[in-house]
């Protein structure tokens, strides 16, 4: 009979089978009616599992960290109960969870409205309050298929045949409505009290165009009404900071159909483009990189040796010239290593770094495009560096110090990183994967730096650390990463001779910072609502006049600033200050300069900020101090 242990290190001992549900009760009235479900070991359970041997259990509540997690899973499965009971004719298909909530796709006769959607959650809201039981269910394979097939849903029917022999199947039923679902799910319909349909898209049917196009519905749901009016504050605030908009508003760069998933960058985009090349391009000789540049187009073979035409052929675009085929490189690894190739190296001369703002080019499906954050052309700040397995240590200490030093000059100083170890499938031998995952811990915690464990989840070929950066409104993007690749450098034939005079295979480490330079501009521009800061923007003064008899000086400020490298421009239209002002604050340039008859008789300048506060008159030279102070200090 079961002993339990508890989070506090209490037990609680039973002379029966029990469920968690139970063990909950026993605990207090209170906590019973919080439950949502368990946690046994480390697996999440519904309430109703029954405990026959000594373990472990967490009871989940709406303050544990899974909570949410299930709360929309079982959302999901509201949505569809509701669906269904309004539009008996549609199949369900899968509804997965996804950051801040959930979706779930249907196959319908016709085009879901906004109407529709409003009924859909009004049907959910009533589900809810019937507080209808949601009870499992262990089925066989065929049994599940039959059931499936004689109610319509052919859609669940060929999931279940795509599952492999074996795997247990569960159903979930919840009044007239039952689902295929591994769970876990909350006890009750009645958990499920704050919830909002978001919107409406397409999706294909297990993502392939050739099938069909279903209906995707997406939903959030939280634990309390001031989560979700916190969520819903903070949409409103990544709508306004959206960089397609701003991109338009402040004539960054725009994108068309000619060349979908292209950036055309206009000169004020790619003002900040060359700050943040050259800025890392600072970063390459400080650290010790040479720069370097392949080809864009590379010959069919190389891609076959390096592994990527077998795995990657669909995402790559090709062309043929003179009866040969070639590829535009999705990645500059290989190329990188046909340099190393190119002469023999010692020992002596490694750790060789090459970095290089690859231009590279894949094939994503044209519905996974999103502005800069998801595209097909792109440029990474990608380095490679060969090393012996000794020196991996001391690089991956160097990289994380010269990407927590770039991330901190970009004002991002909240980094979370990952470590994933060996994979299941893998190449390399156990010995030398043991080594480098020790070698990256090592420099993780040598750098003082905190990090997740990711166990299973490195490369095929090695283990890697990530690096994810959280923005102003909270929302996490993956942009650094170093991995260890034991595969590449023996698949190309990149070779060193050590110290005993024989020939070994270097380890090759891919390392990048911001990533795409593209989506790293994108992240940038909605971090900072497009008020870039002083050494980034595109413009960085602008001078005004208020008549036209200060045009002159209006022009020797212009001329000063220029020469001391600071990007401004005069404003001397004959507009209403006011006006001038407004018209160049929406711009976010960071700097106004007003001149008036004052200023024109004192020689100075009236300063305003980004903030519209009033900072004062000054002298230019005074101006210019501050100015190249702050560029500097990039604060």
């Amino acid at each position: 009979m079961p002993n339990i242990t508890l989070p506090d290190g209490s037990v609680k001992k039973y002379n029966k089978t029990v469920t968690i549900a139970e063990v909950a009760k026993d605990i207090g009235e209170g906590l019973a009616r919080a439950a949502l479900a368990g946690k046994i070991q480390d697996q999440l359970v519904d309430l109703s599992y029954e405990i026959i041997e000594d373990t472990s259990l967490s009871i989940i509540t709406s303050k544990s960290p899974e909570s949410l997690d299930i709360l929309r899973h079982s959302a999901a499965h509201l949505l569809a109960h509701a669906v269904k009971n309004i539009f008996p004719e549609a199949q369900v298909t899968i509804g997965p969870i996804v950051e801040d909530g959930f979706y779930y796709d249907f196959s319908y006769k016709r085009p879901f409205t906004p109407d529709d959607i409003a009924r859909i959650e009004k049907k959910m809201n009533e589900l809810s309050k019937e507080n209808i039981g949601i009870n499992r269910k262990v089925i066989q394979r065929q049994a599940a298929i039959d059931y499936f097939k004689s109610i319509g849903e052919i859609y669940k029917s060929e999931i279940i045949s795509s599952i492999p022999e074996g795997e247990e199947l569960s159903l979930y039923e919840q009044g007239d409505f039952t689902d295929l679902c591994r769970g876990p799910h909350v006890p009750s319909t009645g958990k499920i009290k704050v919830f909002k349909l978001m919107k409406l898209a397409g999706a294909y049917w297990r993502g392939d165009s050739k099938n069909e196009m279903l209906q995707r519905i997406y939903g959030t749901a939280w634990n309390n009404k001031d989560e979700l009016k916190d969520y819903l504050t903070r949409l409103e605030e990544a709508e306004k900071r959206d960089h397609r908009k701003l991109g338009k508003l402040l004539n960054l760069f725009h994108m068309q159909d000619t060349s979908p998933g292209m950036v055309f960058w206009h000169a004020k985009g790619w003002s900040i483009w060359l700050e943040i090349e050259n800025y890392l391009r600072q970063k390459f000789l400080d650290y010790g990189y040479d720069e370097i540049k392949t080809p864009t187009v590379l010959d069919k073979e190389l891609w076959k040796s390096s592994g990527h035409w077998d795995n990657y052929h669909e995402n790559m675009f090709t062309t043929a010239s003179e009866n040969r085929e070639y590829a535009v490189k999705p990645m500059n690894c290989p190329g990188h290593v046909q340099i190393f190739n190119s002469n023999l190296h010692s020992y002596r001369d490694l750790p060789l770094r090459l970095a290089e703002f690859g231009s590279c080019h894949r094939n994503e499906p044209s519905g996974a495009l999103h502005g800069l954050l998801r595209v097909r052309g792109f440029t990474q700040d990608d380095a490679h560096i060969f090393c012996t397995e000794d020196q991996i240590k001391s690089e991956v200490k160097d990289f994380s110090k010269m990407l927590y030093e770039t991330y901190a000059d970009f004002g991002f100083n909240n980094v979370l990183v990952m470590l994933s170890t060996r994979p299941e499938k893998r190449v390399g031998s156990d010995d030398i994967w043991e080594k480098a995952e020790l070698a990256l811990e090592d420099a993780l915690k040598e750098t003082g730096i905190e990090y997740t464990l990711q166990e299973g989840e490195g490369a095929f070929y090695g283990p890697k650390i990530e690096y994810s950066l959280k923005d102003s409104l909270g929302r996490i993007w993956q942009c650094g990463t170093i991995q260890l690749d034991f595969n590449l450098p023996e698949r190309l034939g990149a070779e060193y001779i050590a110290e005993d005079n024989s020939r070994k295979n270097p380890v090759m480490l891919h390392r990048a910072i911001v990533g795409s330079m593209e989506r790293f501009i994108g992240i940038l521009i909605e971090h900072y609502a497009g008020f870039m800061p002083l050494w980034l923007a595109p413009v960085q003064v602008i001078i005004l006049n208020i008549a036209d008899a200060h045009r002159e000086y209006t022009e020797e400020v212009t001329e000063a600033l220029k020469l001391n490298n600071i990007r401004c421009n005069s404003d001397l239209r004959n507009e209403k200050i006011t006006y001038k002002i407004r018209e160049h604050s929406i711009q976010r340039v960071p700097y106004l300069l007003v001149i008036g008859d004052r200023e024109k008789e004192t020689k100075q300048v009236a300063v305003r900020n980004q903030k519209g506060e009033d900072l004062g008159s000054m002298t230019v030279e005074s101006l210019i101090k501050i100015l190249k102070k702050e560029i500097c200090d990039k604060s």
